[in-house]
């Protein structure tokens, strides 16, 4: 079931923060909304919705309403774009997910925004240039100042707190630029300063440069009280820098090329200073591929597996 861009009918089902958001991204194509507690919302549940009045959903929903909701709408032929992470108790309703969307012919994608952010697709293809080099250590830091926020909310303060919420973009990236690790990530610290649920999280793994596989050191905090993003990469032949997101800009991509034996590199930097444009670039490549019927299932795979493991890993480590 392959619907033309340009021809698709969308609902979004949950009308939160990011619901809201994705409705307007998604303007003309939204033809109603979903949500049991929003009185502005059309219907209740997503199972009022007739069937013959869409043919994609965005789902914004809390995680524990997810799967059903999913199930539900690929089982009917339906495209959905879901708002991450897509985590389950283990593989199998993942893969389960991925068998429904194959055999109707749909598309499940689940959104990770900031591969669209341009410095995000400027270190990809400095990366696939081989130009770096063998690449030695990555280190991300992403950060924001919702601690409180996240306390004060009924569904949000559980469970492993900032990872599977900040950690999920940082394990998508890591896929996005270098594939799949094939060592296993550890729990470096894990932290609850003033929320129930981790509100501090480092994780890290020893990669295999020689293999293009870095050494990883991702942190994650909901106590940056001034939102923030770092990468830093180091390789043979230079290093490559991202300073913020377009949506916290200015947002800087930094590129240094190294000098033999030693010495001041060359440098090269460009900045940014524009609204984010990752919500749109996004939502128009999931436009693209519900005409082919390719989703990011994998990924989600992986994704979940590593948040479970460290999940468990950190409630070992620092138990409440």
């Amino acid at each position: 079931m392959h619907e033309s861009a340009a021809g698709m009918r969308v609902i979004v089902v949950g009308m939160g923060i990011q619901g809201v958001k994705r409705q307007r991204v998604a303007g003309s194509d939204a033809v109603a909304s979903v949500d049991p507690f929003k009185p502005e919302a059309t219907y209740r549940t997503v199972q009022e919705v007739p069937l013959d009045d869409y043919d994609a959903a965005l789902v914004c929903t809390p995680d524990e309403a997810k799967l059903e909701i999913l199930e539900y709408l690929l089982g009917n032929g339906k495209h959905i774009l879901v708002e991450k992470p897509l985590i389950a108790p283990d593989a199998g309703p993942l893969e389960r997910l991925g068998e429904i969307a194959r055999r109707h012919d749909v598309t499940c994608y689940t959104a990770y925004n900031h591969r669209f952010e341009p410095h995000f697709m400027r270190m990809k293809a400095l990366l696939d240039s081989g130009e770096l080099g063998r690449v030695y250590r990555c280190r991300m830091f992403y950060g924001n100042g919702t601690a409180r926020d996240v306390r004060n909310s009924a569904w949000r303060d559980k469970g492993a707190g900032v990872l599977p919420d900040l950690g999920s973009h940082l394990l998508d990236t890591v896929l996005f630029w270098f594939g799949q690790p094939s060592e296993p990530l550890a729990i470096t610290s894990c932290h609850r300063f003033e929320n129930r649920a981790f509100d501090h999280v480092v994780i890290g793994g020893e990669g295999s440069p020689a293999a293009g596989l870095p050494v990883l050191e991702l942190e994650m905090t909901l106590l940056s009280w001034r939102n923030h993003f770092t990468c830093d990469i180091l390789a043979e032949h230079g290093s490559a820098h991202i300073e913020s997101l377009c949506k916290w800009g200015p947002s800087i991509f930094t590129h240094r090329k190294r000098q033999l034996p030693s010495g001041r590199p060359e440098e090269g930097a460009v900045t940014l200073v524009q609204p984010d444009p990752t919500w749109e670039a996004e939502y128009a490549h999931f436009k693209r591929i519900c005409t082919s019927g390719k989703g990011n299932i994998d990924n989600d795979i992986w994704i979940n597996a590593q948040l479970q493991k460290l999940a468990n890993d950190s409630l070992n480590r620092n138990p409440e």
